[in-house]
């Protein structure tokens, strides 16, 4: 069990360089076996890589943090953004390593994410699971998130995401 996390914002170049690296990491060692190889080195490419991240900050407002032990090990990433028309905040990616799994660390990611909802004046999350993504669901259900509505989104190249979306409001 990790005592203490950090949710360090990702800021300069050389983090968005080192959170590609740890996204297509995690990525490539869960995803395979949910979505094929092919669809998920092209997720990898088309969603975060140093390029996909950098547009998606200047087009969406996107965030990212690394989420770290108080030691400064990094467990994992987080990101979203602001949903302003809405009320919500979308959070885009929670994904940890294999060895941070199963630790709680989604709960604290969920509470990091209250907290700024709060303080921004949002009155809930909501976020795009995999329908045969199992840990996911269970992570997200366990925290209070319920499924509101079911998307087949086309990502191109012949890949579609075929996604649960979930929300729940911010805690008080």
């Amino acid at each position: 069990m990790v005592d203490e996390i950090v949710f360090k914002p990702v800021e300069t170049r050389e983090e968005l360089e080192a959170l590609a690296r740890l996204a297509a990491e995690i990525w490539m060692d869960y995803w395979p076996a949910l979505i094929g190889e092919e669809q998920t080195r092209y997720m990898v490419e088309m969603f975060h890589s140093v390029e996909a991240m950098e547009r998606d900050r200047a087009e969406h407002g996107y965030e990212y943090w690394f989420i770290q032990s108080e030691t400064g090990d990094v467990l994992g990433y987080t990101a979203g953004h602001d949903e302003p028309e809405s009320g919500r905040y979308y959070i885009s990616k929670v994904y940890l390593k294999p060895e941070a799994r199963g630790r709680h660390l989604a709960t604290r990611t969920f509470a990091f994410f209250d907290e700024l909802c709060r303080k921004r004046g949002w009155h809930a999350m909501r976020l795009n699971v995999n329908k045969g993504n199992e840990l996911g669901l269970r992570a997200y259900r366990g925290n209070g998130f319920q499924v509101i509505d079911a998307v087949v989104n086309d990502i191109g190249n012949g890949f579609v995401m075929d996604d649960y979306v979930m929300e729940r409001p911010v805690s008080a």
